[in-house]
C-alpha cells in the first residue's frame, strides 16, 4: 500500500499516551510560548528510554488544570481524526495533574468532557485508559483506581502500570492489581518494554488482558506460548521502541516472529509527538522494514478489535468499519 493508501484505511489505537502525543500548536498555545520541534520530539540518534522521557516536561504543563486537559482531550482526537482513526484508547496519569485545586475525579471528568466533544465533532470513538505509576506509593495507586472505577463504562475503559520498569519490577505491584481485579477494573500492564521478561509472566499471573511492548519476550517461546493460551494482547510500538533501545537494532525487532507465533498483536504509536510518529507512519514504516502484507495489516486490526476494552455491541461496530470498501486489500 502507498502512505495515501494507508492513511485512508480505518485505524484503531489502543496504546497511545497523552502527554506524548500532544500537538505543537497546542502546547504552543497553552503555554504562551514558541517551540522548538526538538524540545519536543526525540531525535533519530535518540540514546535512551531516560533521554526518551525527558521530552514529557512540557506537554505536563499544559496538563494541571481544567481547560488544559479538555482542550488536550480535544487535540489528540483531533491528530486521530485526520488519519481516519476510528477508535483509540488513551492513556495518561491523573495523579500527575492533580493540584490543590483538582483532585483526581476532576482531573478524569475535565479530560472526558474534552474528549466527549471531539467525539461529536470529529467522529473518533474513545475510551480512557488510566495509569498508575510505577514511582507511586500503593496507596496512591490504590486510591486512583477506585476513583477512576467510578467512570467505568462511562468514558473509562481500563487501568494500566506505566513508568520505569528496570527499576520497579511487576513483581512489586501484584497486589495493586489483585486489588484492581477485584474492583472490577480490567488492566494492560507496561511489561517487557526494557525491563525483564518475567514481568510479562507476573502481569499474565494477575489477569493482565494485554501487555504494553513486550519486547523482552522476544525468542522466549515459552513465555510467548503462554501469552497466546491465555489470548492476551500485545501492544506493538515499533517506531517508539527503537527509539528507546528496546532491541539493539531494527533487525532484532520482534513484531515478524510475534505474527507467525500467532500472537494478538497490535500496532501502535506510544506518543504521537515524542516519536514523531502516527499510526500511518508506523503502518508503512513495518512493511517496508518487515515484510508485513496488506493483508497482516487487516489482522492487527481485527486483533486490535478483539483485545479493546469495549463491549461485544462496540466491537461489532468496529469490525464493520474495518470491513468498509477502503479497507479492502
Amino acid at each position: 500500500m502507498t502512505i495515501k493508501e494507508i492513511k485512508k484505511l480505518p485505524k484503531i489505537e489502543l496504546h497511545c499516551h497523552l502527554d506524548g502525543s500532544l500537538s505543537k500548536e497546542f502546547i504552543e498555545t497553552k503555554l504562551s510560548a514558541k517551540i522548538k520541534q526538538s524540545e519536543l520530539s526525540v531525535s533519530e540518534d535518540c540514546e535512551s528510554l531516560d533521554e526518551y522521557l525527558e521530552k514529557f516536561d512540557l506537554p505536563g504543563r499544559c496538563l494541571m488544570d481544567e481547560e488544559g486537559l479538555e482542550q488536550a482531550g480535544y487535540d489528540v482526537l483531533k491528530t486521530m481524526h485526520e488519519e481516519n482513526v476510528i477508535y483509540a484508547e488513551i492513556r495518561f496519569a491523573p495523579l500527575l495533574s492533580v493540584t490543590e485545586y483538582m483532585d483526581t475525579e476532576q482531573v478524569i471528568r475535565s479530560l472526558l468532557q474534552g474528549l466527549e466533544k471531539g467525539k461529536k465533532d470529529l467522529g473518533v470513538e474513545y475510551n480512557v485508559i488510566v495509569c498508575a505509576m510505577r514511582h507511586h506509593s500503593m496507596e496512591q495507586n490504590y486510591k486512583m483506581i477506585k476513583k477512576a472505577v467510578k467512570f467505568l463504562g462511562k468514558g473509562v475503559c481500563a487501568a494500566d502500570l506505566a513508568g520505569a520498569e528496570a527499576q520497579y519490577p511487576m513483581r512489586e505491584y501484584m497486589e495493586l492489581f489483585r486489588k484492581t481485579k477485584e474492583l472490577g477494573m480490567p488492566f494492560t500492564i507496561h511489561a517487557g518494554e526494557c525491563g525483564n521478561a518475567e514481568n510479562i509472566l507476573d502481569a499474565l499471573q494477575v489477569g493482565a488482558a494485554r501487555i504494553g511492548h513486550g519486547i523482552a519476550m522476544r525468542g522466549k517461546k515459552e513465555i510467548q506460548l503462554a501469552v497466546k493460551k491465555a489470548g492476551v494482547g500485545i501492544e506493538l510500538c515499533p517506531i517508539s521502541n527503537l527509539q528507546t533501545k528496546s532491541v539493539k537494532s531494527s533487525a532484532e525487532y520482534p513484531l515478524r516472529e510475534f505474527l507467525d507465533e500467532g500472537l494478538l498483536v497490535t500496532i501502535n504509536t506510544d506518543n504521537r509527538t515524542v516519536s514523531n510518529t502516527s499510526m500511518t507512519k508506523e503502518l508503512d514504516f513495518i512493511q517496508k522494514m518487515y515484510g508485513v502484507s496488506d493483508s497482516e495489516i487487516q489482522r492487527m486490526m481485527r486483533n486490535a478489535v478483539d483485545v479493546a476494552f469495549v463491549n461485544d455491541e462496540q466491537k461489532e461496530r468496529l469490525r464493520k468499519k474495518l470491513s468498509g470498501k477502503d479497507y479492502q486489500a
